[in-house]
């Protein structure tokens, strides 16, 4: 059953056409990945799917509803939520505070004292809650991160976007982000993820949606996507032995 299908989307910032048409589904529990090059239109889409910016032409449905043209707080409030490729804090609250608010204000709402106990079993679930009491200011780029996905667990999120959220990471901590989004799938989660990491790609999503210059060249299984020409062409270079060693951009 398909949770999230975007139709003919397209999207211009004055001349630039940033989306022309871009059509795919997400079915409820999966893990999609969403690639292209640089400007290819992943995070424009992903802003579109979340109401930042609205398409001129197309419609977004999230299960069954129509959000096409909804504001961003009424779209997570279904159950849509997302990380940004730069963590965005409130740098005046504590971690454990900024989880809080997602709880809070999210799709379920809750009292504080809930709040405040959802808040601290998902920075357990993210591996922070021995950070809890501390401010973001005193937290790695990766730690920020996961308070981000944190954040976005405790809206109610059934539908994930993730943009970029594994960028530097050391092999050991890829690892780690790899267990992470099949526990993430286990708790009832779908994932639409923006990532140049192929290694990651590849190992855990069951399909790819291919973008370039804001249109849809390509959408698979990882082994599909990885041998189609016109992604090779376009984004993946030669290196594509098992995806793993694909080029990033």
């Amino acid at each position: 059953m398909s949770l999230l299908r975007c139709e003919a989307v397209a999207k211009s910032f004055g001349g630039l056409q940033a989306l022309a048409g871009v059509q795919f589904e997400v079915g409820a529990g999966e893990i999609v990945g969403l690639i292209g090059p640089n400007g290819a239109g992943k995070s424009t889409l992903v802003n579109t799917i979340t109401g930042v910016h609205r398409p001129e032409h197309g419609s977004i449905t999230f299960d069954g509803h129509e959000v096409t043209r909804l504001a961003p707080e009424r779209i997570t409030r279904l159950g849509v939520a997302r990380t940004f490729q730069i963590p965005q804090p409130f740098h005046t609250l504590s971690v454990l505070e900024n989880v809080m608010v997602g709880v809070a204000f999210g799709a379920r709402g809750a009292s504080l004292e809930r709040a405040a106990r959802e808040a601290a079993e998902l920075l357990e679930f993210v591996g922070l809650a021995d950070k809890a009491h501390h401010e973001p200011q005193a937290l790695t780029i990766i730690e920020l991160r996961r308070l981000e996905l944190a954040r976005a667990l405790g809206s109610g999120a059934r539908l994930l976007l993730l943009d970029e959220i594994h960028a530097g990471l050391t092999p050991k901590e890829l690892e780690e982000a790899r267990e992470l989004l099949q526990r993430l799938r286990a708790r009832g989660v779908t994932i639409l993820m923006v990532e140049h990491l192929m290694q990651i790609i590849m190992a855990v999503c069951e399909r790819i949606v291919v973008l370039e210059f804001g249109r849809k060249i390509a959408e698979g299984t990882p082994a599909e996507v990885a041998a189609d020409p016109e992604v090779i062409r376009a984004y993946l270079g030669t290196r594509r032995a098992g995806g793993a060693r694909a080029a990033g951009a």
